[in-house]
């Protein structure tokens, strides 16, 4: 891409002066004038690459400088004195936000690699913008990855995979999410990989047909219903049709909705009006609804989802939601800049979604041991949830696994430190026992109780685990 192509897809959403942008652009290419990448392209390409995924988000000036200048701290000769004049204070945090620390400094690359997530994490919780550069760079860098090593493919492949794969889906950007995920998939299971495209393909090309007579089938209901509604249709990513075969350990031709619709509308009250008009002329899978417009996700996802039974047979999923869902779903926390929309348009939303992250900061301050903040990190990212109910009717989201001290925790620190015994609708429970997503679970507590050394071993969020080291710390009773 060109300065001018960057230049015009930034001004199709922005007003500001690009003068910025255009002496970032320049900086950054006389910095890295004498570097390539292993593909022997001349290295500022990869900048190029970066700026311009920040601005298929929709991101603001000072993001895309900042992408464009991203290694330039890292991997040039460039002062930070120098760097931080020329630019200003804003993009100089920003890009020390992204540059890795010296590795150098530690006796092991698990360390290493802990404290430059930790650093990385840091500069997250005070300003976003940090990781939605990194992602971008990472993208970036994974659909190049094929001009490396395999050593250094695999390496790189199980960390997207472990730990950016997983941020971008917390941060609800999932289209970003996916394409990380399959590239790593294509470098880690190659043969997997192969066999898998060429089945989704082959399926897509005889199912396409399909997808487009129900897809008329459904707008000709939908049509007189004079709902406003647009149908897109929507294929799943390969690495999460993998995933389903090995957790559920069916072949692919079991594999159900592997292709869908998405039905997009303007209001939350539209989806399920449409919701009901879908389930009035397609039978219903038994127990595939989901409402995550009610109960939405931990990153703030919101949609209907349901599965329908076709006139051929097929079974079809179904995503019902709102513009501003969809929005969300495609670009996350990119779709509700602040910094883009100025303070007085400062989605409502954005605290909430920063909240977890200044949590985790506060909770894995405590882990002294790199192996174990990483795996904390780790459990943390992963979205795949329960919704578990107290006898009072409120809700809370846990990881898969999460047992009765998590959720005591979750409902308040106190709870958890007072906790001895649980009942879980309405039997009673040990307190190691894995949580199921609809239990009602009503904690048992007792004043004077304490939590135990071997709770350590049993909780699954990092919160639970932060609140019970800290009281055994602060009693003397941690043993490490």
């Amino acid at each position: 891409m060109e300065l001018n192509d960057l230049l015009k897809k930034f001004r199709e959403y922005s007003s500001e002066d690009t003068t910025k942008l255009e002496y970032a652009w320049q900086f950054s290419r006389d910095a890295h004038t004498d570097q390539k990448r292993a593909s022997g392209e001349v290295y500022f390409s990869h900048c190029e690459a970066v700026a311009e995924i920040l601005v298929d988000f929709k991101m603001d000036l000072e993001t895309i400088a900042a992408g464009l200048l991203h290694d330039v701290l890292e991997d040039t000769t460039v002062p930070r004195d120098t760097f931080s004049k020329e630019f200003g204070e804003e993009i100089y945090t920003l890009v020390m936000g992204v540059t890795k620390i010296e590795t150098l400094k530690f006796s092991s690359r698990d360390e290493a690699q802990a404290e430059n997530w930790r650093k990385m994490i840091l500069a997250t919780a005070k300003d976003i913008r940090v990781i939605v550069i990194k992602l971008a760079d990472r993208l970036h860098n994974m659909r190049t990855l094929n001009f490396l090593t395999r050593e250094k493919q695999l390496e790189i492949s199980h960390e997207t995979l472990s730990l950016y794969a997983p941020l971008a889906q917390r941060l609800g950007i999932f289209h970003l999410k996916s394409e990380l995920e399959d590239l790593s998939f294509k470098y880690l299971h190659p043969d997997e990989y192969r066999s898998l495209l060429a089945k989704v393909q082959v399926r897509f090309a005889m199912r396409e047909k399909l997808l487009e007579e129900f897809k008329s089938g459904v707008e000709k209901h939908l049509g007189p219903t004079q709902i406003p509604h647009r149908v897109v249709s929507r294929a799943k990513n390969l690495y999460s049709i993998y995933r389903k075969m090995e957790k559920q350990g069916l072949p692919f031709e079991d594999i159900q909705d592997a292709l869908g619709i998405r039905i997009i509308t303007d209001t939350v009250i539209n989806c399920y009006a449409l919701l009901g008009t879908v389930h009035s002329i397609f039978k219903p899978v038994i127990g595939s609804f989901t409402d995550y417009i009610a109960v939405p996700k931990m990153n703030l996802y919101q949609s209907l989802h349901t599965s329908v039974m076709a006139p051929s047979g097929e079974i079809i999923e179904i995503q019902i939601r709102t513009e501003e869902m969809h929005r969300t779903s495609e670009y996350g926390i990119a779709a509700h800049w602040r910094y883009k929309l100025g303070e007085q348009g400062a989605d409502r939303h954005l605290d909430e979604k920063l909240n977890w992250l200044r949590q985790w900061m506060e909770w894995l301050q405590d882990l002294s041991s790199p192996r174990e903040f990483i795996e904390s990190f780790k459990t943390d990212l992963e979205l795949d949830q329960i919704f578990i109910f107290t006898p009072k009717g409120d809700v809370k989201s846990l990881p898969v696994g999460a047992t009765p001290i998590d959720f005591a925790y979750a409902i308040h620190s106190g709870v958890g430190d007072a906790c001895i015994g649980a009942r879980v609708n309405n039997k009673m429970a040990r307190l190691n026992d894995e949580l199921k997503s609809g239990d009602i679970c009503e904690i048992i507590t007792r004043r004077n109780s304490a939590p135990k050394n071997d709770w350590l071993t049993i909780v699954k969020t990092a919160g639970a685990r932060s609140h019970i080291r800290k009281y055994l710390r602060e009693h003397g009773k941690l043993q490490d």
